[in-house]
């Protein structure tokens, strides 16, 4: 596998860290090698798996920056197969001190370049901005997954985001495409919910996943106890849904993970019933 997903929205508050943590703890829980990067000065992609602030620990930033590549920043996760490297709040002045660089937008794909071959999946959590930040997720990544409410001024964002990777494309990184919109928080009970989906779904037909994520109170708490929903609660409608979506995710991209694997494994070594006719010998 070996790509590179973004998960971005210049929209806050629509639950881009919430799918950032939780879609990667479900495909490393499936048994997939996973590497999380928290590109977000608020760093809530750190803080969601446990590691709270700590000025004295390298981050994206120092990488971003020159200073320390990528494979000395890595962090072992509780979630086993999940690696992250942390955010940081220096990652605003990052806006500034690159803003004058040549490479200014490519910083983030030549920093992940040794680590290419050794994740089957890079998940890049974005900042609620189109800033330089975003830039550098956007031509770093091959894949985009773009969460949205069902809501309407989550649609006036969608035109201003598809321009904006139009852009990128012409400019940074061609092979960059949406995998997929995602709908969070959603709550089917609404007609504008229900209206809002078929506008996405007219619009993006096939790459509207099927998977919804619902409002749930076990996702909201599962961050303040630095874990991923499923580790917090296994049996919530937040830990169902996101496996739904890993499961999805990798429908779409025709992988079969490794505890898929081991169950048709498992499968076909029980032996098969005899079919005994009477009188029973």
């Amino acid at each position: 596998m070996g790509k590179i997903l973004g998960v971005v929205n210049q929209k806050g508050g629509v639950g881009k860290t919430t799918t950032a943590i939780n879609l990667a703890a479900c495909l490393a829980l499936q048994g997939l090698k996973i590497l999380l990067v928290d590109c977000d000065p608020q760093a809530n992609a750190s803080s969601g798996l446990g590691f709270q602030r700590d000025d004295n620990r390298h981050s994206i930033y120092e990488t971003l920056m020159g200073d320390s590549p990528a494979e000395q920043v890595l962090l072992p996760t509780d979630v086993e197969n999940l690696w992250l490297i942390p955010g940081s709040k220096n990652l605003t002045g990052a806006n500034i001190e690159l803003a004058n660089a040549e490479d200014r937008a490519l910083r983030l794909s030549r920093a992940l370049e040794p680590l290419n071959g050794t994740y089957d999946l890079i998940v890049l959590d974005c900042p609620p901005a189109l800033d330089l930040l975003t830039l550098n997720v956007l031509a770093a990544a091959e894949l985009l997954i773009v969460p949205m409410q069902a809501e309407y001024f989550a649609l006036e964002g969608v035109s201003e985001l598809i321009s904006t990777l139009e852009r990128v494309r012409a400019n940074f990184n061609p092979a960059l495409t949406i995998e997929g919109v995602l709908l969070t928080m959603y709550d089917d009970r609404t007609n504008l919910a229900q209206q809002v989906t078929e506008t996405l779904r007219e619009h993006f037909k096939e790459r509207l996943y099927k998977t919804v994520i619902p409002r749930n109170i076990r996702l909201a708490e599962a961050p303040s106890h630095g874990k991923p929903v499923a580790l917090y609660d296994s049996r919530s409608r937040g830990t169902e849904a996101y496996f739904e979506l890993a499961g999805e995710f990798l429908a779409r991209n025709g992988i079969t993970s490794p505890a898929a694997k081991s169950r048709k494994a498992a499968a076909s070594a029980k032996p098969e019933a005899k079919i005994r006719f009477w009188p029973y010998s």
